[in-house]
């Protein structure tokens, strides 16, 4: 048993390492994550910012959590890209006909995802920092925010695996994050849900982005959490447990 775990781990790395040398060697993929979310900053806080009533004298502290979670839905559509193109090459399949767990080969990508979207966000906070952004928080808030976001990427990169598995075309691989990425937009992550039409304020109240901004926003700013961390937490543990399913299941019929 501990040498299958040993051959499984090894094999992830090696994976790991393949596709992270993809990455390196294309930095055009992180340099466009980082872009958008980035211009999306400055455009609020600098130009919509005075107009918009969030209730705070800095608003790129009420911005923030929004944008990082922009950030990644944009990021782990390379993620769907990559293995659709795999896919499409065959290397999924000549992977198979080779003495290396076939898991791994999946592992690599899900986990490609998480380094390049860490990668990511430090360089969106970092600006963030520039821009004015300051946190009262401490080092384990810190640490919690870091979970929920980790949470939340992998939850969005199994949901990728699908579409890069599934997809009949590039384009049906990455297309499917343009709403993941416009659903910030109708949640508390620019402006106070309280602000909006009553059936557009019960649909942002009630879909998980908000309650997943509200959470880093409290626990960055110092302020009392509340539920929102353990819905938000529900929404991402959710998400993530039925795309992992699909996603091996879809897996599994490539390899079939």
């Amino acid at each position: 048993m501990e040498t299958v775990k040993n051959h499984f781990f090894s094999d992830m790395s090696v994976m790991l390492g393949r596709s992270m040398r993809h990455i390196f060697r294309s930095m055009d993929t992180i340099i466009t994550v980082c872009i958008t979310p980035i211009a999306m900053m400055l455009l609020f806080v600098y130009v919509f910012g005075g107009a918009i009533q969030a209730g705070t004298d800095n608003y790129v502290n009420y911005l923030l959590p929004g944008i990082l979670l922009i950030a990644i839905a944009s990021g782990i559509a390379y993620t769907s890209y990559r293995l659709f193109l795999d896919k499409q090459r065959g290397i999924i399949e000549r992977f198979h006909t080779m003495p290396i767990a076939r898991s791994a080969v999946l592992w690599g990508h899900v986990l490609t995802s998480v380094v390049s979207n860490a990668i990511s966000l430090v360089v969106i906070i970092l600006v963030a920092l520039v821009m004015g952004f300051r946190s009262s928080a401490g080092v384990l808030p810190w640490l919690a925010v870091a979970g929920i976001l980790l949470l939340f990427t992998l939850a969005l990169t199994w949901v990728a695996a699908i579409a890069g598995l599934t997809a009949k075309s590039v384009e049906g691989a990455s297309a499917f994050s343009y709403p993941l990425i416009f659903l910030p937009f109708i949640s508390s992550a620019f402006v106070p849900t309280d602000s909006m039409p009553k059936v557009v304020r019960a649909f942002a109240e009630n879909q998980p982005v908000t309650s997943i901004v509200e959470a880093i926003r409290a626990l960055l700013s110092g302020q009392p959490v509340g539920n929102e961390i353990w819905i938000a937490l529900a929404w991402c543990l959710g998400i993530l447990i039925v795309a992992y399913l699909f996603a091996v299941r879809a897996f599994k019929r490539q390899a079939a």
